[in-house]
């Protein structure tokens, strides 16, 4: 029974978190969720070819040309080519600017909801988040996947991804 409300509560949580980092992306970005995801994913890997960025979205190959000629038209992305066949986009200042806006917007939402847990609270929290995110990882499979909407900087200052690791583990 106590299992059954952790569950339920962790579900709960889950959306409703998501719910609020969505409506947060929508009103910085004015770009969905996936052009968001695109756009983050730009600014830490600029060149990427329209099918890898769209893997790192969870995106189809169609879907992804679609968002990709949406956001050319915003004048966010270009393409530009590169070698053989392959076609890369990056950001335009633009589009440089709205991803930042994306993950300040985040950083803020998210830093607003666990401004009521204490210093222990906060801990235990990245200790137990540190654990469920190398599970997510095993299910999931993809670092690129998993952590598309990430301030990657961040993770990575002063202790190891715990998406990274996993990562690492498995290849190893």
């Amino acid at each position: 029974m106590h299992d059954q409300r952790l569950v339920n509560l962790l579900g709960a949580a889950a959306l409703a978190i998501n719910d609020v980092l969505l409506a947060e992306v929508h009103s910085t970005g004015a770009v969905s969720a996936s052009a968001a995801s695109a756009l983050v994913t730009l600014a830490q890997s600029p060149g990427l070819g329209v099918t890898d960025l769209g893997r790192r979205v969870g995106l189809s190959q169609s879907a992804t040309t679609r968002m990709v000629d949406a956001m050319e038209a915003a004048g966010l992305i270009r393409r530009a080519p590169g070698a053989g066949r392959l076609v890369g986009v990056s950001l335009t200042p633009s589009g440089s600017e709205t991803a930042g806006r994306i993950l300040a917007a985040r950083a803020r939402r998210l830093t607003a909801l666990v401004s009521d847990l204490d210093a222990h609270e906060r801990e235990a929290l990245t200790e137990l988040l540190v654990k469920l995110l190398a599970r997510l990882y095993g299910e999931i499979g993809s670092a690129d996947l998993l952590c598309r909407l990430c301030d990657r900087g961040c993770c990575t200052r002063s202790a190891v991804c715990p998406v990274g690791q996993a990562e690492r583990d498995r290849e190893a």
